[in-house]
């Protein structure tokens, strides 16, 4: 790893206060504790003066943009509303002014969005993710970026799952892609 600006950019993925907040609709029992982990994730990137992405998902009211073996379960108890303060970014984690915001309507960052495009017009090679949750958009997203051919670092620690057996299931399989999965600690003495 190079650290050069332009080659690095962090993802953050659906941190979002649905997903993230004690007793929220969409709550990942994990990942309220990431919060201080991806803050110094995110206070590195901008010393770093890497180009940062957050992620979120969004939803209409009615669900018809939702996946159709969700559906059911979204309209009982809704979730990342478009313009509801549940889809908003946790306020410990804010976009500064030129940070990316990425709407998604399935797992992955790269889906039906303009992550890739973007990523290749800012010369993007090397991919830092961390986020909410492990078995379904992180894992989606880093399956797409391998595919993609960017080189992935995972932080471990600033990922969360509903149980930490089922991050550390998936933290193997995310191994086996060729992802370097490391500590937010170790990804950021590594790189100064």
């Amino acid at each position: 790893m190079t650290g050069e600006p332009g080659k690095y950019a962090l993802l953050i993925i659906d941190m979002q206060k649905d997903f993230v907040l004690p007793g929220a609709p969409a709550q990942v029992a994990g990942a309220y504790a990431t919060i201080p982990l991806i803050q110094q994730a995110l206070q590195f990137s901008r010393k770093k003066k890497w180009p940062v992405f957050h992620v979120v998902r969004e939803h209409r009211a009615d669900g018809s943009d939702v996946e159709p073996f969700r559906k059911e379960q979204f309209l009982e108890k809704k979730y990342a509303v478009t313009a509801t303060p549940g889809c908003d970014i946790v306020d410990e984690l804010q976009p500064l002014p030129g940070e990316y915001r990425i709407v998604k309507k399935r797992f992955s960052a790269f889906m039906n969005t303009e992550l890739d495009l973007m990523l290749r017009r800012l010369g993007i090679l090397h991919l830092v993710i961390c986020g909410t949750q492990y078995p379904t958009c992180i894992r989606a997203t880093i399956t797409d970026a391998a595919a993609y051919g960017y080189d992935v670092t995972l932080l471990t620690d600033a990922t969360s799952a509903q149980t930490q057996e089922i991050a550390e299931a998936n933290i193997r399989d995310i191994q086996n892609l060729g992802v370097s999965c490391v500590t937010t600690n170790q990804f950021t003495k590594k790189e100064k």
